[in-house]
């Protein structure tokens, strides 16, 4: 069998779990893989965000958890500042991201540096300034003052829906195109009046995230977060196209060959139906998070279906997996590789393979990390095709976003 850990990061931890393998020391191996991909899920991540009083802020921290204004646990959202001191809401499936509420700069009598160091600066990753109409002195300010810190800061614009919708009900000549590049360039002239050189812009509606400038903001985010960081938001952001779900499931794919290593390393102990059983529990809790990083869980599903104003049956209809909008059980799991024919022959010959004198134990190793790897794309697979059909027929679209 190939060195599963030859991708590894060349981190101090790689060359103990080889010591380990050397050592022939595969549970304490087996043990320091889940150690470390623990670690991996485990990466906080603090994102602030600010703004004054009705420019949306709450409602943007709600949507990205995946929740609604209405929902237990939402930021409290109204017309005048609900915010009086910094408040955390962590993702309800990944509570190493914590989105904070701020409050709004000129609700506050500080300077900028004040205000940072009021609200905790150095815990947070980036920062997301948002205004429903253009940014003031304040905004700058801060701005100018986290820049100076040198923290990652971001200019968002929201509630474009609602801009566009007015411009249309008053232009004659209404062209959405149009009305977007001016609502750019009034927000960027305004910051540029104010002393900021180049500012850049993102417009977002939180209603309709697929729509506008999230997928930028999404990308830039990405970009400019440090790589250990990267998959902790890239997880928790809303699937709102395509694209971000492609990079979900290649970021669960990565995890897959650490996952089969340990099944590999159970799989040596020379005791019949105790790797089966493993990689069984093993598999429930990955397609759990396979349908959360998804949203393909029950209650990620009703708040999309809300949304969107579709019932969850229109929703149900699109998944042709038996693993969507479903409780993940070894039951279940069993089923479904029992109807892979592959997949059940690999399951035989690792119990079979483990009595041939010598070399059983090594080819039982061989067919464990050949089963689990293939059994857990295959269910990768099936909710990433899942996740595409029925975010497609939420945001009604027919082509790539």
């Amino acid at each position: 069998m190939d060195d599963p850990f030859d991708s590894y990061p060349e981190k101090d931890e790689i060359k103990e779990i080889k010591d380990l393998l050397e050592n022939n020391d595969a549970a304490a191996a087996a043990a320091k893989i889940q150690e470390y991909l623990d670690e991996q899920n485990n990466i906080p991540l603090n994102i602030a965000v600010t703004g004054e009083s009705g420019s949306g802020k709450s409602t943007f921290v709600n949507v990205f958890r995946g929740i609604n204004n209405r929902d237990e646990g939402a930021a409290p959202t109204g017309c005048v500042e609900t915010t009086s001191k910094p408040t955390p809401y962590a993702h309800p499936n990944y509570p190493n991201v914590t989105l904070w509420d701020l409050p709004g700069i000129g609700t506050i009598n500080f300077p900028a540096d004040e205000y940072l160091n009021y609200v905790g600066f150095e815990k947070f990753d980036f920062f997301i300034i948002i205004s429903a109409d253009r940014f003031r002195e304040n905004d700058v300010k801060l701005a100018l003052e986290i820049e100076r810190m040198k923290k990652k800061f971001y200019f968002v614009r929201s509630k474009i829906d609602s801009n566009l919708r007015d411009a249309e009900e008053d232009q004659r000549d209404f062209n959405e195109e149009r009305t977007l590049a001016q609502i750019r360039e009034n927000c960027i002239q305004g910051l540029q009046k104010q002393g900021f050189e180049s500012p850049q812009v993102f417009l977002v509606s939180s209603r309709k995230l697929h729509l506008y400038d999230f997928h930028l903001l999404e990308e830039t985010l990405e970009r400019e977060l440090s790589a250990h960081k990267r998959n902790a938001l890239l997880f928790v952001i809303p699937s709102v196209s395509r694209g971000i779900i492609d990079k979900k499931k290649d970021a669960l794919q990565s995890k897959i060959k650490y996952l089969a290593s340990i099944s590999a390393l159970i799989a040596s102990a020379p005791v019949p139906g105790l790797s089966i059983a493993v990689d069984l529990d093993m598999m429930v809790k990955t397609i759990k998070e396979y349908q959360v990083t998804f949203g393909l869980d029950n209650e990620s599903l009703e708040n999309l279906a809300r949304s969107a104003r579709l019932t969850l049956a229109d929703l149900r209809a699109e998944m042709t997996s038996p693993l969507a909008a479903t409780e993940i059980t070894k039951e279940l799991i069993t089923s479904i590789l029992h109807s892979f024919t592959s997949l059940k022959s690999l399951m035989k010959a690792e119990e079979g393979s483990r009595y041939i004198p010598l070399f059983g134990i090594p080819a039982a190793m061989t067919c464990s990390f050949i089963f689990s790897y293939n059994a857990l794309n295959t269910f990768l697979n099936m909710l990433a095709d899942d996740a595409q059909r029925v975010f497609t027929r939420a945001l009604g679209l027919n082509t790539t976003v």
